[in-house]
């Protein structure tokens, strides 16, 4: 059975990685600050930002585990203005570090870290270089969160120079979204400007939580970004429309479909075999 430490598993979408990590038989230890509602595994409370407890918590905790095959990296101050910028760029980069360079000390080869869509350019007051958007342009980020999740992609990098048999990937994660948040979509309708930050798109958790578990059953090396994201928009205006009313002249690469997600998905379908199941549509949201 593959052990997998989770960090930041009891939240939003921590929480869905570990069903659905528990549901293909990996065995899971919660590595967070905040003890879960309910325990369908192992939990440690452990300060990622202290290096001796994150080296602890990689190696053995008790009876949790003895030895880790792979780490998935969630725990950070998960948006932007959850915390004061330096003390959010702080916690999530020295967390990012300790984590890397734990997993490296103890050879552990599988890293998989939780990025995110807004190191792309969010909020877009500047407007992309193209559309749909993907993993080739460089960074832009805008926020301290941004540049954390930057950063992260950064040290991945440098990482994996240092050791080639390791593999750390990054995911661009969209803005996660539960099923039960899909009744808010319908009122996007009304004003669509309260979308644009993010191209109008998003992922649904458990879809998340699938790009996840491919990705730690990669085979493949090295450092990597993917952009994880739902293969629609949050809007049933065509995105066509959307484009040309809030980003005039941003030039397009390719066609797309009326209601094709802005954030390309291409790369994480071939390399990591994504594809996501659930949308709001397909939920009867719309």
């Amino acid at each position: 059975m593959t052990q997998v430490v989770l960090t930041g598993g009891s939240g939003k979408l921590g929480r869905a990685c570990l069903t659905e990590l528990l549901e293909h038989g990996y065995a899971v230890t919660n590595v967070d600050l905040v003890r879960p509602a309910d325990d369908p595994c192992p939990f440690a409370r452990v300060d990622l930002t202290d290096m001796g407890q994150t080296m602890e918590a990689l190696h053995q905790i008790d009876d949790r585990h003895n030895g880790v095959d792979a780490v998935v990296h969630l725990g950070a101050v998960p948006a932007p203005g959850w915390a004061p910028g330096g003390e959010l760029f702080r916690n999530n980069t020295v967390s990012t570090y300790n984590v890397f360079a734990s997993a490296r000390h103890l050879g552990i080869k599988n890293i998989v870290s939780a990025s995110s869509e807004t190191v792309l350019g969010l909020p877009f007051r500047t407007p992309p270089p193209y559309v749909p958007v993907d993993e080739e342009y460089p960074p832009r980020p805008e926020t301290a969160y941004a540049l954390s999740k930057t950063m992260g992609e950064e040290m991945a990098r440098h990482f994996c120079r240092w050791d080639q048999e390791l593999k750390i990937f990054s995911l661009r994660f969209s803005n996660v979204m539960l099923t039960a948040e899909y009744t808010r979509f319908p009122d996007f309708e009304d004003d669509p400007a309260r979308r644009k930050w993010n191209l109008w798109s998003y992922i649904d958790a458990r879809d998340a939580a699938q790009a996840v578990r491919k990705a730690v059953e990669s085979p493949l090396k090295g450092a990597e970004v993917f952009i994880i994201a739902s293969p629609d928009t949050v809007m049933t205006r065509p995105i066509t429309e959307l484009v040309a009313e809030f980003f005039p002249g941003v030039p397009w690469r390719r066609e797309a479909g009326p209601h094709e997600s802005m954030f390309d998905i291409g790369k994480a379908r071939r390399l990591l075999g994504y594809e996501p199941k659930h949308t709001w549509r397909s939920t009867g949201g719309g």
